[in-house]
């Protein structure tokens, strides 16, 4: 088995949720009392996110390779980054190490043209929402058109994600108003909608909507595991 590297931290809650869908599928397929080999690094998010909305991402590209480099001396055989913002540094961060880094947004789109998923909607943070590092790639690289919210429900969805859910805080009127901007994504022509922050699968459910949903966070475990045992 190999020993699967996380850079986590970015939001803890999201991360464990990581670490147990890892350590489940790992079971699933092996049985007993196998488990993951795991060598993870969890950064302190209060410093990233100050970074994030200063626009200073050359030093969250620093921060999360000196880690990054920190789990490949732990022995990783390969990275999983365990955040969907932070993909925004992905080369940068593929320039420091040699081992190779499982992206997070070409796992979704393989789920997506296996499912035969070909307009689709994207939830996340405002710099994914709105950035091209995460939906150029989904469009570029697999042909997926992506959808995303009106610039007003942008506001609700970052704000909800980074005042509650990576505070471990669940908000029934924040999940009904999720549960309408993914309607609007529907109206709009989308097949399906992207969780596109690993926090938000703690707040919305595929039992909450009849809208095929993506979670990324348990996508990326699911690749995650299929490496380490592949």
């Amino acid at each position: 088995m190999k020993t699967i590297g996380l850079l986590g931290g970015m939001s803890w809650e999201s991360t464990l949720s990581y670490y147990k869908a890892i350590n489940e599928g790992v079971r699933a397929r092996l049985g007993g009392l196998h488990s993951a080999k795991i060598c993870l690094y969890s950064v302190n998010f209060d410093e990233i996110e100050r970074l994030q909305h200063a626009g200073d991402w050359l030093e969250t590209a620093n921060i999360l390779s000196q880690a990054a480099r920190s789990v490949e001396k732990g022995g990783a055989d390969f990275l999983m980054i365990c955040t969907n913002t932070m993909h925004k540094v992905f080369h940068e961060i593929e320039a420091k190490i040699s081992i190779p880094i499982l992206h997070i947004a070409d796992a979704t789109a393989q789920a997506l043209t296996r499912d035969g998923v070909t307009t689709v909607g994207l939830l996340g943070t405002r710099f994914t929402m709105e950035q091209d590092f995460y939906k150029g790639r989904l469009s570029e690289k697999f042909g997926i058109k992506v959808l995303t919210p009106s610039p007003e429900e942008q506001i609700v969805v970052h704000e909800v994600i980074y005042k509650e859910l990576c505070l471990g805080t669940v908000n029934p009127d924040s999940k009904a108003r999720y549960l309408e901007i993914i309607e609007n994504l529907r109206a709009r022509g989308a097949q399906a909608v992207i969780l596109g922050c690993t926090e938000i699968a703690l707040l919305v459910k595929q039992s909450d909507t009849t809208v095929p949903l993506y979670d990324t966070a348990e996508i990326h475990a699911k690749q995650g595991v299929e490496t380490a045992i592949s």
